[in-house]
């Protein structure tokens, strides 16, 4: 949490700054699915277990008996003793609960097991290897690391061009799980020439189950921004996510869209790669996919493309983007909610035509109705979307969204303990109250009639010195009590009963003329 309000007030203090780039206020907006980004999803996880359900061992303890036998037997010039030995250590090593890789390791089982995968006159030898090691290097990052020192990698990389299937699959399985470790091991792994022979198993003919675990291990070679991935390395995969993006198969093109998020993830050049390979025409469609995990792979992949320059985003609208905005920002699924208005905030952030396109597909009043009820974390999104339009649209844009009653919602959010949100609010309201000009009168009884005067009353005693100076400067400016006592429209009328109401007809039928 620490570095998530580290990245918000770095957020926060560029977006004081009217004048500033909307470049650069784009770019900070990417910082708000840090949190999100974190979330491991089991559909494209780092590392994977190879665990039958039918070959599951009860048993995982490893004695000193167990050991002496079993080193003795996988050294054993007969070759079935030394498979049957391999296979109970492959076994012992896929068992559900608490597999013993330590006690293995510590046995001396990876340089037996590694020389196994040498063994080219016996492939059901280099299976059950590779199975183990596959499951060794599943485990903790030290336990990758003891395989990787074994010198298992370029033998993993040589079973690549056996000619027994399994045998490659294993490989190829045992090859994501180092390369998930981190970005050292997936540029070691690259170093020594993964990329073509894993891209080669790309073909009509291949089983889907192989072809999932090629995608998945692309994923990896995708993953990690400190530092990304080589450029080639990017420019290798691309065209065979070009091609993977149009199967069928839901969990390859789950694990295709989010290697592209991931690449999207890394910075304006990525991006550009990214669109140059001409994938985004094929990628903004899947906003619609009737799977949820595709629609939540795709709205994150175009979100990041979004974080990009003015001429990145327009790539990304020319594709008719937000025509599938009303159903996302409708979804029963608070996440895609949430992911929704983010994506909005990137373009609220851009230039006044990309504003206009918001406008134009009737998306305000969508994005005020989720800045009034939508859970927090969707009403903060949607906070940095209205207050971003105040600081990108011109004058008739923004009094669209008075036009359209942002403001009672907007000033709820006033009182919400979270700072950020209510300086972003506070900012938003100022920067509406400045553009009003003649308006501001009007603008001033719209705030004080929902009870946003009073709140921002009670945020001159607030303890964040930012929060305090612009609530006092909004109450000195537009609302101090010199032009009070002179405007006549801000005094309650008696209404029956002996009550008083505020007059909402101040709201000029044709609309406000900033």
């Amino acid at each position: 949490m620490a570095d998530n309000e580290k990245l918000d007030n770095q957020r926060l203090k560029n977006f004081k700054n009217k004048g500033r780039d909307l470049e650069t206020m784009r770019r900070q907006r990417t910082e708000v699915v840090v949190e999100l980004r974190k979330n491991k999803r089991d559909e494209h996880l780092l590392k994977r277990r190879n665990v039958p359900h039918e070959d599951i061992c009860e048993d995982s303890d490893v004695d000193g008996d167990f050991r002496s036998v079993w080193l003795c037997n996988a050294t054993s010039d007969n070759q079935g003793v030394q498979l049957s030995a391999v296979q109970a250590a492959r076994k012992l090593l896929s068992s559900d609960r608490n597999p013993p890789i330590d006690d293995l390791i510590k046995s001396g089982i990876l340089p037996i097991l590694v020389h196994c995968l040498d063994r080219d006159d016996n492939p059901s030898l280099q299976f059950e290897a590779a199975w183990a090691l596959t499951n060794i290097a599943s485990g903790t990052s030290e336990q990758t690391q003891a395989v990787v020192q074994s010198n298992a990698v370029p033998l993993f990389l040589r079973l690549l061009h056996s000619p027994h299937q399994n045998v490659c699959e294993q490989a190829v399985w045992a090859l994501g799980n180092i390369i998930g470790d981190g970005p050292q091991c997936r540029d070691y792994v690259i170093s020594l020439g993964v990329v073509k022979p894993l891209l080669s198993f790309i073909s009509p003919s291949i089983p889907i189950t192989f072809l999932r675990n090629v995608t998945w291990v692309m994923v990896n070679l995708c993953r990690h921004k400190d530092p990304p991935p080589p450029m080639e390395t990017i420019q290798e995969i691309l065209p065979a996510l070009c091609v993977l993006i149009h199967h069928t198969d839901v969990s390859i093109l789950v694990d295709t869209v989010w290697a592209l998020s991931y690449l999207t993830d890394a910075g304006n050049e990525q991006i550009q790669m990214v669109i140059d390979s001409g994938i985004v025409p094929h990628l903004v469609p899947l906003l619609s996919h009737q799977e949820v995990k595709v629609q939540t792979a795709a709205l994150r992949a175009v979100g990041n493309i979004v974080t990009g320059t003015d001429e990145q985003t327009q790539v990304v609208l020319n594709c008719d983007a937000l025509s599938h905005f009303p159903a996302l920002l409708t979804h029963p699924k608070e996440k895609i909610n949430k992911e929704a208005v983010w994506f909005l905030s990137n373009i609220t952030a851009g230039n006044q035509q990309q504003v206009q396109a918001v406008i134009d597909a009737k998306l305000v009043p969508m994005i005020i109705h989720l800045l009034d009820k939508g859970d927090f974390g969707t009403q903060k999104e949607a906070a940095w979307a209205i207050s971003n339009l105040t600081i990108s649209g011109r004058k008739d844009q923004v009094a669209h969204l008075i036009e359209k009653q942002v403001i009672p919602p907007f000033c709820n959010l006033l009182t919400v303990k979270d700072a950020q949100v209510v300086q972003v609010v506070l900012d938003g309201l100022s920067n509406i109250l400045k553009m009003a000009d003649d308006e501001a009168e009007t603008i001033a009884n719209l705030i004080e009639e929902c009870g946003g005067l009073e709140k921002v009353e009670q945020l001159q005693n607030h303890e964040n010195e930012d929060i305090y100076k612009l609530a006092y400067e909004i109450i000195d400016q537009f609302f101090s009590s010199d032009d009070i006592d002179e405007d006549t429209s801000l005094v309650p009328e008696a209404i029956q009963g002996g009550t008083y109401s505020f007059n909402s007809a101040n709201v000029p039928a044709e609309g406000f003329q900033f």
